[in-house]
């Protein structure tokens, strides 16, 4: 789907964005990988060179925006071309209400999850725009419910959402198309991280959190980091051609939307 196309990964981490980058990688993609941590990125990197593809390894934190300027620059000076942005990255809000949060606290969360993707497609616009490229964000379920303790989680999700729909409207006569996907609880490594917390909290096993949840989706059970990964790289190929402005969710039927 991707053949010889050249994507940018942010947020390279163990869960949805290494799904995202080696699936480009094995749709036909060179892929540049993007996050904080260096070791993530050379274990991507790893895999993507596994897959058959080049990859580039960027530590960058895209709140910088000399950083983020040298992710972008990165990809055009080694490829020549920007085909795919997938801002995939974001910070971990404080769970607690609203009511009683640092309004700083939601400034740094918007700062990563909303201003960090605007700030990377002002920059990769006038390469996608010579392409024909395309955007893909990754919001959250948190953005279609109301959960105590999720308030600032849902503003930002929200918040990428509106930015996406806007950024089509005014990137679309340029040939770029933007789009969403919306996953709900993606069964991979940070996930199950947290479920093992939780099993020893309350003297359970993992895989009765895993059911518990599990009982609330249509199929029973919770969608793969690769899963989610395929519906971004749909919307970033071209069989995606004339879809813009929209959200794919991807929740093994938690919600319907």
């Amino acid at each position: 789907m991707l053949h010889d196309k050249v994507v940018i990964v942010s947020g390279v981490g163990p869960g949805l964005g290494r799904a995202v980058a080696v699936g480009s990688a094995r749709a036909g993609a060179d892929v540049v990988l993007a996050a904080r941590s260096r070791t993530i990125l050379e274990e991507v990197a790893a895999e993507v060179e596994q897959a058959g593809r080049k990859a580039v390894v960027v530590p960058a934190d895209i709140t910088d925006p000399a950083a983020a300027d040298h992710l972008v620059q990165s990809a055009v000076d080694t490829f020549g071309r920007v085909d795919v942005l997938v801002n995939n990255a974001f910070a971990v809000p404080p769970l607690v209400p609203l009511v009683e949060m640092d309004p700083a606290a939601v400034h740094a969360e918007m700062d990563t999850d909303v201003f960090g993707a605007l700030r990377l497609t002002q920059l990769a616009a006038g390469h996608l725009a010579a392409t024909g490229g395309s955007i893909v964000m990754v919001s959250s379920v948190a953005a279609r419910l109301s959960r105590p303790g999720f308030g600032a989680y849902k503003m930002t999700k929200g918040a990428l959402i509106s930015l996406a729909q806007t950024l089509a409207a005014e990137l679309g006569p340029r040939g770029v198309r933007v789009n969403v996907v919306v996953p709900g609880s993606i069964w991979a490594a940070p996930l199950r991280q947290y479920y093992d917390h939780l099993a020893n909290q309350r003297g359970v096993t993992t895989e009765e959190i895993y059911e518990e949840t599990a009982a609330n989706l249509d199929l029973r059970r919770l969608p793969e980091a690769a899963e989610v990964a395929n519906a971004v790289l749909f919307l970033a190929s071209d069989l995606a051609r004339a879809i813009t402005g929209q959200c794919l969710d991807v929740n093994g039927g938690e919600y319907h939307h």
